[in-house]
């Protein structure tokens, strides 16, 4: 897949709205993440969720990450073995599908995750923007949708990039009903 079309009206190109300032966003309600999520299926894209509410340790990560995106048996389970082999996925050779339009990793409950392994969530987002950042200089769109049930979750930048919230509870109050 090309790059973005800036001939396109890319102010509905729901994809180009959410890597357009980071390759990570954020979403507290699932009917908004919901609705990304049909619409970058809608348009080709391969969508992997992982739910990650359950998760306690590291290791819950890397057994659903490496079903999830078909990484060979020797993935080693940790971080710089993520960091490889996500690699491996944004060059094709296991994980993304290159007829897709783009590989979409969504983490839902990841605000559950982040507070049993603050290091290592924190980690997984940072290598997932790097990799994807990797990726569109090849032309393969990649990005993370991040769900929380905390509407004040914060993450540091990723990839040198902070982690936002979607324009659609980009504003606090939209997080915060009366």
């Amino acid at each position: 897949m090309s790059a973005f079309d800036p001939d396109s009206d890319l102010s509905s190109d729901v994809a180009f709205r959410l890597v357009a300032a980071s390759f990570v966003r954020l979403f507290w309600r699932h009917a908004l993440l919901d609705q990304s999520i049909d619409w970058l299926l809608d348009h080709g894209y391969q969508v992997v969720r992982l739910d990650a509410s359950a998760w306690t340790r590291e290791e819950d990560l890397h057994t659903a990450i490496a079903q999830a995106l078909e990484f060979p048996n020797y993935y080693g389970r940790n971080l710089d073995a993520l960091n490889d082999c996500l690699s491996d996925v944004t060059s094709f050779e296991y994980g993304a599908r290159r007829d897709a339009t783009g590989l979409v990793i969504v983490f839902t409950g990841y605000d559950k995750f982040a507070a049993h392994c603050p290091r290592a969530a924190q980690i997984t987002l940072t290598i997932i923007a790097d990799q994807a950042r990797s990726a569109a200089l090849f032309g393969h769109r990649m990005c993370c949708l991040v769900q929380t049930d905390d509407p004040d979750t914060r993450f540091d930048p990723v990839g040198a990039m902070p982690v936002l919230w979607n324009d659609a509870e980009w504003l606090d109050s939209k997080r915060h009903p009366d």
